[in-house]
């Protein structure tokens, strides 16, 4: 058996033992007293709801919200628009519904015993209502995510959205993916033909699941155990072990029962069920709001170095997709300038939290100035790399071309704004709303010049066993 690793024996440059994955054989621990709302929702990371970054749709779905109008010139007209969206709510994946089945089944027998132990006995009265079929599928709330997104999106840009605009939809292969897709395009309303063919759904997974094509990304990062090393470390850490404690002696269980893996997995059971069916279930009681943090942090660390600014390769990885919504803009632009009509005013595409964490990491965005470690918790608290505020269910990064008249110079003609989860973002090198698309692509030449998928996913020619790649 491995021995733990601890935070000081991870480097910022680990030094990384190729290693198979090692298959999540493990129980999941769940918990359960009377239910009981404790601040949890703000704590699921990438479980969130999308409600959780807009709460203002809680009471109206429809919504555009406060600030809605932006801060264009009333000059300018929008000619495209690039929506690369995460699937909506879905449910837990075959593997999680099956341990969460042997926890069950667990603890119903140990509760037999356990009159004096009321979380334990309230976790036996709990309805094992999820099914291995339901596999990560997209739920009901899901679908609703998607359509009403869509409604919002064509409120907000509806010279876009107008009939017979020619909308491009795609989605990874994925079902929750594609069922998402097929939400949104409902959620347009019958009215909208799009040029009068129904749309269908094209699956595109070397831009929307790129990082399963990356072999570097797969072998050094997503198949290697030692490259969550910080992650490791913090499940053995001071914090984890004490909402292990805690929860232990909830669940009158000896605490050498309990193990991080159990315990994060109870606490996001307590987040489907609050996505999925807006319930507050019994799971979530054995969790203090700090104990949330903690969790939380566990699942940031994770997203930090597999998805986000760990390894260079997690963004890297993503330039396929940001040169090809480039690719389309220059397209545009060429387009309105010779008058043409443009080709693709709306392109949608439908991936996974996976493939927008590395877009977003690619571009600069919550990036914080010291990386995500296994002991600099406390010094993270207000940390910008927060996985649930970036890439909840049902998140969107919203790119929008414009033309503008009435401009001082010819660079000043074309200009882009940039939304994540329907909210402006500032560019870098301005810190505006607001870029000429010169300026734009100027700031990320680099990448888009430089950054060649094939050369950057290639794996290391040496065989070794240990390598400093990442």
């Amino acid at each position: 058996k491995r021995r733990p690793r601890s935070a000081s024996s991870c480097g910022s440059r680990a030094v990384v033992a190729m290693a198979p994955r090692r298959e999540a054989g493990l129980l999941l621990l769940l918990l359960v007293l009377p239910p009981v709302s404790a601040g949890l929702s703000g704590y699921f990371g990438t479980k969130s709801r999308y409600e959780e970054v807009n709460p203002h749709l809680v009471s109206d779905p429809l919504s555009l919200g406060p600030g809605a109008g932006g801060s264009l010139p009333a000059s300018c007209t929008p000619l495209q628009l690039r929506a690369v969206l995460r699937h909506g709510t879905r449910y837990p994946t075959a593997g999680q519904i099956r341990r969460l089945g042997e926890l069950h089944a667990r603890l119903l027998r140990r509760a037999a015993g356990a009159a004096a132990c009321p979380a334990a006995a309230a976790l036996a009265d709990w309805p094992m209502w999820y099914e291995e079929s339901l596999d990560g599928r997209l739920a009901p709330q899901g679908r609703r995510d998607m359509e009403q997104l869509a409604r919002r999106m064509a409120a907000r840009f509806p010279a876009l959205f107008a009939a017979r605009r020619r909308l491009a939809l795609a989605s990874s292969s994925k079902h929750r993916c594609l069922q998402s897709g097929a939400a949104f395009r409902r959620g347009l309303g019958p009215t909208l033909d799009f040029g009068g063919n129904e749309v269908e759904v094209e699956v595109n997974d070397s831009l929307m699941r790129f990082f399963d094509h990356c072999a570097k990304f797969v072998a050094l990062v997503e198949e290697n155990d030692a490259a969550m090393c910080q992650v490791n470390a913090f499940k053995e850490g001071p914090e984890m072990k004490k909402v292990l404690e805690k929860v232990a002696s909830a669940l009158c269980l000896p605490v050498e029962e309990l193990n991080a893996d159990l315990v994060q997995v109870a606490f996001l059971t307590c987040s489907y069920e609050l996505a999925i069916k807006n319930v507050t279930s019994p799971w979530c009681s054995l969790f203090s709001e700090e104990d949330a943090k903690v969790l939380e942090y566990l699942n940031d660390l994770k997203q930090y170095w597999k998805r986000g600014y760990g390894y260079d390769i997690n963004s890297r990885s993503s330039c396929v997709l940001f040169q090809d919504i480039f690719q389309h803009l220059d397209k545009a632009v060429e387009e309105s300038k010779s008058s043409k009509p443009i080709s693709s005013p709306l392109i949608v595409q439908v991936g996974h939290a996976e493939t927008l964490q590395p877009l977003l990491a690619l571009m600069g965005y919550f990036k914080d100035d010291e990386p995500l470690l296994a002991d600099n918790y406390a010094r993270q608290a207000q940390r910008k790399f927060r996985s649930g505020r970036i890439v909840p269910y049902a998140a969107n990064l919203v790119f929008v071309l414009y033309h503008c008249d009435h401009v001082n110079a010819s660079q000043q003609e074309y200009q882009v704004q940039l939304l994540l989860n329907e909210k402006l973002l500032s560019f870098h090198h301005s810190n505006e709303t607001i870029s000429t698309y010169t300026d734009l692509k100027d700031y990320y030449k680099d990448i888009l010049e430089n950054c060649h998928f094939k050369e950057e996913c290639e794996l290391p020619k040496v065989n070794v066993t240990a390598v400093d790649e990442l």
